[in-house]
């Protein structure tokens, strides 16, 4: 009943946040972090264009990604899974390139930018290695490295879970946001860990 439980957070949250970038084309003004963002910024192509195609591409990826853990899905419909998956592999590679290129004009300083650069190298390079073991043939392999991939693209909800209780505790936003630059996916991936882990062991049990 717990793992039920939990399963269905992570898809409501997985699929709210995934909606998120929308508020970006609804809002007539600048929304959501892009209040912080200088007006000058906004006259650089290459920057708008990265911070889109992030967004979006990255909104598209938690919106699909955690029904590739599905082996309910995965028994039904293999061809399914496989077609997502390849969505899910082509967004995240697009979205983490676009994300460390819009990492150096993070805000909150040299920190913010180091932490959110760092997360798009680790995204892209899981994601890449789990889709090069499926295509060896390395089933289980594929699906831990997916797990961490999956991990760090939860990032987007988890930096929304911590940032107020940041605020309140450091009474900063720059600080907070330095701070969860980091701390919204170092501890998934510790999670992410976990569970693999965990596979292990019951496959070892099996075997």
């Amino acid at each position: 009943m717990v793992k039920k439980v939990l399963w269905l957070l992570m898809a409501l949250l997985s699929v709210f946040i995934g909606l998120y970038p929308s508020q970006f084309f609804m809002a007539e003004k600048k929304a959501g972090i892009l209040k912080l963002k200088p007006d000058a910024l906004f006259l650089n192509p290459f920057w708008q264009a990265g911070f889109y195609v992030h967004i979006i591409l990255g909104g598209l990826a938690l919106l699909i990604g955690w029904v590739q853990f599905s082996s309910w899905i995965r028994s039904r419909s293999l061809q399914f899974h496989r077609l997502t998956g390849k969505v899910y592999v082509t967004a995240v590679l697009l979205s983490a390139v676009s994300g460390f290129y819009i990492a150096f004009y993070a805000s909150g300083g040299v920190p913010a930018k180091l932490g959110f650069m760092t997360l798009s190298c680790v995204w892209f390079c899981t994601t890449v290695m789990g889709y090069i073991r499926i295509k060896n043939g390395q089933v289980e392999q594929h699906k831990n490295l997916m797990i961490y991939s999956y991990a760090c693209c939860f990032a987007a909800v988890t930096l929304r879970l911590w940032m107020p209780l940041l605020i309140k505790i450091f009474g900063d936003f720059g600080t907070a946001y330095s701070v969860v630059a980091w701390w919204c996916w170092v501890p998934n991936l510790a999670v992410a860990y976990l569970l693999t882990r965990k596979r292990a062991v019951a496959i070892s049990v099996e075997y």
